[in-house]
């Protein structure tokens, strides 16, 4: 596993709008019931989803694949700004949430060192919120592993839960 610092990098970032409030964007991130409905790359459901909302909590979800298999992401959040900001690490786990490598995945991971989960969330009025997710790996690798393309399912799939929640309200 190659390790960069975050000054010498390019990082993942993947941005969108979307035609909802920027509060309801807020709830349907930050809830995992709602969470379980879009967490995962595209055709994996999530049948687990534990979120401590705070400050030093944990998050713990599951992704399962098609064919049964599972995978298992934790983290803890360092800042949260109500509806505007989320610093936070993400990390393979096992289902106990303790981190381990991604090789025990059978996945090859590149995270840079330093570098935390950001996603902001930009009003930009007239009911649209701009999304800008910033990872923890370098973009080059996040489009040759698929993680980019992951996080644009991701955020498709979002789209399609956020709408949902629109429309109810």
């Amino acid at each position: 596993m190659t390790k960069n610092t975050v000054s010498e990098i390019e990082r993942m970032v993947v941005t969108r709008v979307f035609d909802a409030p920027r509060e309801l964007v807020w709830k349907a991130w930050t809830d995992p019931k709602y969470v379980m409905q879009w967490w995962g790359p595209k055709g994996c459901t999530t049948p687990f989803c534990e979120m401590d909302f705070r400050v030093g909590g944990k998050f713990l979800c599951c992704s399962r694949t098609p064919d049964g298999r599972e995978f298992w992401n934790g983290g803890e959040y360092h800042e949260i700004v109500p509806q505007e900001k989320i610093v936070s690490s993400l990390y393979f786990s096992d289902p106990q949430g303790n981190k381990v490598e991604p090789a025990q995945y059978g996945i090859e991971h590149e995270a840079i060192d330093g570098a935390y989960d950001v996603i902001t969330f930009e009003d930009l009025g007239n009911g649209q919120t701009k999304l800008t997710f910033l990872g923890n790996e370098t973009m080059e690798y996040a489009k040759t592993s698929g993680q980019f393309e992951g996080w644009n399912q991701l955020f498709d799939q979002f789209a399609v839960v956020l709408a949902g929640l629109a429309q109810a309200k």
